[in-house]
């Protein structure tokens, strides 16, 4: 799991991550290559990229740094996935500097439930997609 990860917006393969997005996700068939870019334009962005800086993974996140932060588009490519990238991805956002003030992270998922409850995610309400963690 020889990887690094990276705020670098300019590092960011945005044709792959369109191409997950639109193709692979269920979360995000409408969205044009425009509307990703926009995406990225306006969030915090992290790059997870292999020994040979091929990028391997992607996550946004949209906050205010202090009270609130949605974690959006968590994504390994389907060539490395099951390697525990994710869990690292993670661990590298929730420990990052600039969001260490935030006081509830929330996200939503249909099918990753087990990638986020490790980190103290629980369901919100009733929801069978919404989660959120408070510190």
């Amino acid at each position: 799991m020889n990887c690094s990860i990276s705020t670098n917006k300019d590092k960011l393969d945005v044709m792959a991550i369109y191409e997950y997005i639109h193709i692979k996700s269920y979360w995000g068939k409408n969205r044009t290559l425009e509307d990703v870019q926009l995406s990225i334009d306006n969030s915090l962005c992290f790059g997870m990229y292999d020994q040979n800086d091929k990028q391997i993974g992607f996550a946004r996140v949209v906050t205010d740094f202090v009270v609130f932060a949605y974690l959006m588009d968590v994504i390994i490519f389907p060539e490395v996935q099951g390697k525990g990238y994710g869990k690292q991805l993670m661990r590298f956002i929730l420990k990052h500097k600039s969001l260490k003030k935030v006081q509830t992270f929330a996200l939503k998922t249909r099918d990753a439930q087990g990638l986020y409850t490790p980190f103290g995610f629980q369901s919100v309400g009733n929801s069978k997609l919404w989660m959120a963690m408070d510190s």
